[in-house]
């Protein structure tokens, strides 16, 4: 009897490493698919900050408007200094916020 408790507590070891690299492998793809959307979310917002930029330089929206949507939204001073908005009266960067 003694072999086959050996064989069973060699496939039981053999199963459980075999989950453990099962968890890797599942861990590393959805690792891999959270770079991926983040870097499809970067791209999304550098394209449409184009057309948008774009749409500006052509007149077909004012730099009034755009000011209008960007104030009530940018709240770190870095990014209001990019549009050349004024600083936020309370001067509290809440990048933790957006």
């Amino acid at each position: 009897m003694p072999k086959l408790d050996d064989q069973i507590a060699t496939l039981q070891e053999k199963l459980t490493q075999l989950k453990a690299r099962q968890q890797r492998l599942d861990a590393r793809k959805q690792a891999v698919e959270a770079q991926r959307q983040r870097k499809a979310d970067t791209r999304r917002k550098i394209l449409l900050g184009g057309v948008l930029l774009g749409k500006v330089r052509a007149g077909e929206i004012s730099q009034e408007q755009l000011h209008a949507w960007l104030d009530p939204a940018l709240t770190r001073t870095q990014d209001r200094a990019l549009f050349e908005l004024a600083a936020t009266p309370d001067n509290t960067d809440r990048s933790a916020d957006n």
